[in-house]
């Protein structure tokens, strides 16, 4: 076993950068011209190949915005419900599609694949170019079926802080009361992509990013769209996950 990936406990997707929204306060920036989405089979191949190396105790998806490829996102979370991985979860922005029908079946489809924590994006930054009507009926369906899901909202500066950002998600959370949805710890804006562009005045510069892994000791592989291993370098279209698992050095 490679020393510096040893203690691997996580995987995360990014399925795409692909996204309905267009936030100021989004780490990966505009997402202009993102058309990659993860390839369902290779992802599931590398899913199977880390949980016969690792005891991995949780596994995410997550994007731009991943339910734009619902087949894939669901079939990654199918796997990772057979392979017993405990913690399965997707964060999404709740915004695919308008049709009815469409935001019911995928809500069933991930009902069905056995995801087991949603974390629904709802803030001042995403409902700026997000319709929240469309993102309701989506969380609605969720409750009907019984999906686990909470409110994950961005908080500009901290949570307590009373800019007018955080007054406006706060009003945002309000109204999804009748839907009894329990609000998450959510995430503090941190200063990469558009929110150094947009917000640089509410930010600490020296703010260091809480998803970074320490490339000493590896705790999660993590996969873009286009099949490349975030810090461990390599793409997996090209070399199976255990083999640069192996080859990674610091």
């Amino acid at each position: 076993m490679n020393q510096f990936v040893k203690n691997v406990k996580r995987i995360e997707f990014a399925v795409t950068y692909a996204c309905t929204g267009k936030c100021k306060h989004c780490s990966e920036g505009d997402h202009l011209g993102c058309t990659d989405h993860i390839d369902k089979d290779v992802a599931i191949k590398a899913v199977r190949d880390i949980c016969e190396n690792y005891k991995i105790e949780s596994l995410m998806t997550f994007g731009g915005e991943p339910l734009l490829y619902p087949e894939t996102t669901c079939a990654i979370h199918k796997v990772a419900s057979e392979l017993k991985i405990p913690s399965r979860q997707l964060i999404t922005n709740g915004y695919f599609t308008k049709d009815p029908k469409r935001i019911y079946a995928v809500a069933e489809d991930i009902a069905l694949s056995g995801v087991n924590d949603l974390l629904l994006s709802a803030d001042a930054f995403h409902q700026e170019t997000i319709p929240l009507d469309a993102v309701k009926s989506f969380a609605s369906c969720l409750v009907d079926l019984k999906v686990p899901v909470h409110l994950s909202p961005a908080w500009l500066v901290s949570e307590k802080d009373p800019n007018s950002y955080n007054l406006r998600t706060r009003e945002i959370l309000d109204s999804f009361a009748p839907l009894e949805i329990p609000v998450g710890t959510g995430n503090v804006i941190f200063p990469s992509g558009n929110a150094l562009k947009y917000l640089s005045e509410y930010l600490d510069p020296s703010m260091a990013s809480p998803y970074e892994d320490d490339p000493l000791d590896v705790r999660c592989i993590s996969f873009g769209p286009s099949g490349e291993v975030d810090l461990l370098g390599g793409n997996i279209y090209e070399t199976p996950i255990m083999d640069i698992v192996k080859s990674y050095k610091v």
